[in-house]
């Protein structure tokens, strides 16, 4: 625990001293995309006998968390290739399990900031729902996944410049294909069939059908968890792989 402790606190440090600058780098994007989809595209848009912003919203809170939780993969990278960090934890007793998951905890946390700003800007433009735990466990399980998949990744890639590979092969396409925007359902049956596959179909639906008061049902969170729980093996396999 007190190496998990010890990875975890470096990173909330770090978080801390940059907290200003995270918070307006994290409010751009969903700011554009409520203007502009939410606001511009969407005013006459209903979708489920809901207004466009409201369906908004929720996608963009699960959009924002796998962004986020992805993200520390970027810091990983500045830590292991230009400080140099990752070789002292080589050096020092620390668990790859602990590593792993005080880093995959720091991506958890900046995701729940940045869910936080994304409901905060929703309520700026009149959004109300409600987010209650169906919505919170959905997005806690899908920053987690996606966290433990940036450590993994973070490992695995050779230098810095390949980091934005992955996030334009990744991470881009999944934030627009994933039901972020609009209802899986709309599509072919195919279509749907492959993109459901994706972690944050999954995310969205669960965290949007929270948000207005339904049940999810237990699928949405299996799924998840077990997305997690791959990711997890995959960066603890990847760290040793890295030590190696």
């Amino acid at each position: 625990m007190r190496a998990l402790a010890a990875v975890f606190l470096r990173e909330m440090l770090i978080l801390r001293r940059r907290l200003a600058r995270q918070v307006l780098a994290m409010s751009v994007s969903p700011l554009l995309y409520v203007l502009t989809f939410g606001l511009a595209l969407g005013g006459s848009v209903a979708v489920d006998g809901r207004s466009y912003l409201e369906f908004l919203i929720p996608g963009l809170a699960a959009m924002s968390s796998m962004t986020q939780a992805f993200a520390m993969a970027g810091e990983i990278n500045v830590a292991r290739f230009y400080l140099h960090v990752f070789e002292e934890f080589q050096a020092a007793p620390i668990p790859r399990l602990s590593y792993v998951l005080g880093e995959a905890l720091a991506g958890v946390t900046r995701a729940l900031v940045s869910i936080a700003i994304v409901l905060a800007l929703g309520f700026l433009f009149g959004v109300r729902l409600s987010y209650g735990l169906a919505f919170w466990g959905a997005l806690a399980l899908n920053s987690l996944a996606f966290a433990s998949l940036a450590v993994a990744l973070a490992m695995l890639v050779r230098s810095h410049a390949d980091q934005a590979l992955l996030n334009n092969f990744i991470i881009t396409p999944m934030a627009f294909l994933g039901g972020t925007f609009f209802p899986l359902e709309s599509l072919p049956g195919p279509a749907r069939a492959a993109l459901s596959l994706l972690p944050l179909s999954h995310a969205s639906r669960a965290a949007r059908a929270g948000a207005f008061g339904l049940d999810p049902g237990a699928a949405p969170y299996l799924y998840l968890g077990l997305a997690a729980a791959a990711f997890m093996l995959l960066a603890i396999w990847a760290v040793a792989r890295a030590r190696d």
